[in-house]
C-alpha cells in the first residue's frame, strides 16, 4: 500500500508540484477534511473520497483501499502535521511526502519575520498551560491553536505571568480572500467590555513577549526557581520543599537527557520534579507522593509552571520499585529519592535493580540515620560507582539591624551511577 501525503499550501487554490498532481491522479482513495476535498475537487475524476476520521480509525480506512491512497494535509505534513503519526504507523517505504508552504511560514512572510528568530509552539489539542513553559523575556512565539487557546485566552495567560507589554499578532485565513493580519496589546484582548472580537478559525498567533515587570515576574528565565514562587503547605518558600541551592545540585547530578524517564520519589510539593520537567521538556517525569496536602501543592505547582505535558503526579507510597505502585511505572533512567518514609534501604536496592547501565540514582539525606544508610549502600555497591557531596548553605538575614548569616542544616547528596549488569549491593 502506497500512501502519498500532500500538503495543499496556504491558499484557496491547491499549490501542488507535478509529482503531487500525479500522486493525486493515480490514487484509488483520497482522504481529507471536507474543506481540503473541496479544494482538490476540480482535480479529481473517479477516485473514491473519504472525510478524515479520528486517528483511531484512520489506519483501518487506509488499509481498506484497493489501491494507492492520497492523504491531504495543510502545508508541511511533517511540521506539526499528520506526518509523524503516519511514520509511527507505517513502513517508511510506503510513505511519500509532498510538502507545500505552511501557515507558519506564511505568517512569518506576512510579518517579515525570519523563522529562525522565533520558536514554534503547538497548542492544538494540548493544554493551554503549556504556554507557561515558553514565556520568557524577549521571545517570539509562533503558535498553532484551537478553541481552547484563542487569542483572548492566550492574552490572559501572558498577563498572569506579568508580561503586560507583550503584543499578539493574529494572522487569519492566510491565502484566502478574507485574509487579515491584526495586532493587539494584551489589554485589548482581555477587555471585559469588548464582546465583539472574533477570529477566523484558520489563524496563526505570533506573540512578542517583551519583558515582564520585576515585581510581577515569577516564571523562570534560567534554572534555579526562587523558593517563594512555589506553592507549599506552609507558606511561600517553606514546608516540604527542596531549597533552590540544593535543588540545583540535584539537577546537575541527574543530568537528564531527552527521551528519558525520571522518577522523583517523595516529591513533596514538587520543586525538584517541576524544575526537571520545566528545563528538560523532552523527558517524562513521575512525581510520587502520598501526603494529601503536599499532593495538592504538587498538582498546583505542575499547573502553575505549565509542565502539564511531561510531569505526571503519582499518588501513593513508594515502598518497593519492583512491586506495588512503582511496578506499574515505566523503567527509569534517572531516579531521585528525596523522601522514603523510613523505607530507604529497601527503596535503594529495588530502585537500583530497575536502572539500566548508565542510569543514575541520586538521593539526599539531612538526618544522620538516612546518611548512614546511604553510606552503607555505597560501601556495599556492586556494578556501579558513587560520588557524594555535602551542601551547607547560610543565608543572609537581618539581626538587630545588622547583616548576619543563618546556617541551614547541611544536606548530603549521593549519586550512584550504574556501570555494568552486576546490579545489586551485596
Amino acid at each position: 500500500m502506497q500512501i502519498a501525503v500532500i500538503g495543499l499550501g496556504v491558499s484557496a487554490q491547491p499549490q501542488l508540484s507535478p509529482a503531487a498532481c500525479l500522486a493525486l491522479t493515480d490514487a484509488a482513495l483520497v482522504i481529507g477534511s471536507s474543506r481540503q476535498l473541496a479544494v482538490v475537487a476540480p482535480l479529481l475524476d473517479q477516485q473514491s473520497q473519504a472525510e478524515l476520521p479520528p486517528l483511531g480509525e484512520l489506519k483501518a480506512l487506509i488499509a481498506s483501499s484497493s489501491g494507492p491512497v492520497c492523504l491531504l494535509a495543510s502545508g508541511d505534513p511533517l511540521w506539526y502535521g499528520i506526518g509523524r503519526w503516519l511514520g509511527q504507523q507505517f513502513d517508511p517505504a510506503q510513505l511519500c511526502f509532498h510538502p507545500a508552504v505552511s501557515s507558519i511560514q506564511a505568517a512569518c512572510h506576512q510579518l517579515g519575520l525570519s523563522v529562525q528568530d522565533a520558536e514554534v509552539l503547538s497548542l492544538h489539542g494540548r493544554p493551554l498551560a503549556k504556554l507557561r513553559t515558553k514565556l520568557q523575556a524577549n521571545r517570539i512565539l509562533i503558535m498553532l491553536t484551537d478553541r481552547q487557546s484563542t487569542p483572548q485566552l492566550i492574552a490572559q495567560q501572558v498577563l498572569d505571568a506579568g508580561f503586560d507589554q507583550a503584543r499578539l499578532t493574529v494572522c487569519e485565513a492566510l491565502g484566502y480572500p478574507q485574509q487579515q493580519v491584526r495586532r493587539f496589546t494584551m489589554a485589548e484582548l482581555t477587555r471585559a467590555d469588548d464582546q465583539t472580537l472574533e477570529f477566523d478559525p484558520l489563524h496563526v498567533s505570533v506573540l512578542e513577549t517583551g519583558t515582564a515587570a520585576a515585581e510581577k515576574r515569577w516564571l523562570p528565565e534560567f534554572p534555579g526557581i526562587a523558593d517563594q514562587h512555589f506553592i507549599t503547605d506552609r507558606g511561600a518558600g517553606k514546608g516540604m520543599l527542596t531549597k533552590r541551592e540544593v535543588r540545583l545540585q540535584i539537577l546537575s547530578l541527574l543530568q537528564p537527557a531527552a527521551g528519558e524517564v525520571i522518577w522523583d520519589i517523595g516529591a513533596g510539593c514538587g520543586s525538584v520534579a517541576v524544575e526537571l520537567a520545566y528545563w528538560a521538556q523532552h523527558t517524562q517525569v513521575y512525581a510520587i507522593e502520598h501526603h494529601p496536602e503536599r499532593l495538592e501543592c504538587l498538582a498546583q505547582n505542575r499547573e502553575r509552571f505549565g509542565v502539564v505535558a511531561n510531569l505526571q503526579v503519582v499518588e501513593g507510597r513508594a515502598e518497593q520499585a519492583d512491586t506495588g505502585l512503582l511496578a506499574n511505572l515505566p523503567d527509569p533512567q534517572r531516579i531521585f529519592i528525596g523522601g522514603s518514609d523510613g523505607e530507604l534501604p529497601a527503596l535503594l536496592h529495588s530502585c537500583w535493580q530497575r536502572l539500566p547501565v548508565g542510569g543514575s540514582l541520586v538521593a539526599s539525606a539531612v538526618m544522620e540515620r538516612s546518611r548512614a544508610q546511604l553510606v552503607h549502600f555505597a560501601d556495599q555497591l556492586s556494578g556501579g560507582v558513587c560520588e557524594t557531596l555535602q551542601v551547607a548553605i547560610s543565608r543572609g538575614e537581618s539581626l538587630a539591624g545588622q547583616l548576619c548569616y543563618k546556617p541551614a542544616l547541611p544536606v548530603t547528596l549521593f549519586n550512584f551511577i550504574k556501570t555494568d549488569e552486576v546490579s545489586d549491593a551485596r
